[in-house]
């Protein structure tokens, strides 16, 4: 069995605490917090859509904001900028930026289950700037490089 993170809430008063759909789900369901009324999402359109949490993540971890799929499927509603990266040091509001790749406008309503939260570990890592570094077979071939 995986050892079990403790990831810190406070929730604004009527906010949803990330909570899992399944017993084995891999993301927790983050909820939309609009106590003043729904945010409708123009086609093309993008919108910071606010949770009501702030979270305390153990260091050596993140937190990963990633889409629903169903709303991906459903709506073409997705995350911007997935995955979105909480660092453990970031004591914020929790907010998913929203873009809506569909064919209508799209209403997000308090609670809606918006995105999803990964708690992932991370490396820490020592960057020490060198003159050179190792060759590979690939060399600096980037995108496309080894075919589509």
């Amino acid at each position: 069995m995986a050892e079990t993170v403790v990831v810190k809430v406070v929730a604004a008063e009527g906010a949803s605490v990330p909570f899992s759909a399944t017993a084995f789900a891999a993301g927790a369901d983050l909820c939309a917090y609009l106590p003043n009324g729904p945010v409708q999402i123009d086609q093309s359109g993008y919108e910071l859509i606010p949770t009501g949490l702030i979270i305390e993540i153990p260091f050596g971890y993140e937190a990963q904001v990633r889409p629903r799929s169903g709303l991906a499927a459903r709506y073409g509603i997705t995350v911007l900028n997935a995955p979105g990266t909480i660092d453990s040091d970031y004591r914020g509001e929790v907010k998913v930026l929203l873009i809506n790749h569909g064919k209508a406008p799209f209403t997000v309503h308090n609670g809606d289950r918006i995105a999803q939260l990964v708690i992932v570990p991370v490396e820490h890592c020592t960057y020490v700037k060198v003159r050179t570094v190792s060759q590979t077979d690939r060399g600096s071939g980037g995108f496309g490089s080894t075919g589509v």
